[in-house]
């Protein structure tokens, strides 16, 4: 198990993008920093880029404590997210395999996950710039769906609506597993997690 992890819910700031499915991300690290039992302040280690909380999530095999975590959401908007996280991966000396981001993921159909290691960004601007940022394609990534925009909708603006009012329903319990497959590729690996949480056919 390693020593620490940095995960990182993608979004933009403020209270105009809160709801919105772009910021799904950051609406996992609310519930993650719900369950260490922390709340997210300034960190001067992200040079103002970042909110952060610090913990231990999670019960690892045997009973143990689960590792240290650090989680955070980028102040900067979604296209500029990896300065933020190439600065607190720094920091803390995390090394990329052990960096977790969590973003919405329009290629898959909403209340379902997705997780891998490396592989493409999918036209997704706030991995593209953490990919570039951090120098390796090589970290986690928790693929949360939100599906594809109906009709002709644009997928920018789709993304940056809220949930619709079924999915609100719906939304705590992706959420919640989101939260839960974060905790188990933290405490027992990607693999474990990708067979509990993948979709299955």
């Amino acid at each position: 198990m390693a020593d620490r992890w940095l995960v990182v819910g993608l979004g933009n700031p403020g209270p105009r993008y809160a709801g919105n499915r772009h910021n799904v991300g950051q609406m996992v690290l609310d519930e993650l920093a719900r369950r260490v039992g922390t709340t997210f302040a300034a960190h001067k280690g992200s040079h103002g880029l970042a909110l952060a909380a610090e913990g231990r999530l999670g019960t690892a095999p045997g009973g143990a404590p689960g590792p240290r975590v650090v989680l955070a959401k980028p102040t900067s908007y979604m296209n500029t997210s990896g300065g933020a996280v190439s600065a607190l991966a720094r920091y803390y000396d995390v090394a990329p395999e052990n960096v977790v981001m969590v973003h919405d993921e329009m290629d898959i159909p909403f209340g379902d996950l997705k997780l891998k290691i490396g592989g493409g960004e999918g036209g997704h601007n706030g991995l593209r710039d953490t990919t570039k940022a951090l120098g390796t394609k090589d970290y986690v990534r928790v693929r949360v769906g939100v599906g594809r925009p109906p009709g002709r909708m644009d997928p920018a603006d789709y993304v940056l609506k809220d949930f619709s009012a079924a999915e609100k329903k719906e939304l705590p319990f992706l959420l919640d597993d989101a939260a839960d497959a974060v905790e188990m590729v933290l405490t027992q690996g990607l693999l474990a997690a990708q067979g509990k949480f993948h979709t299955k056919a």
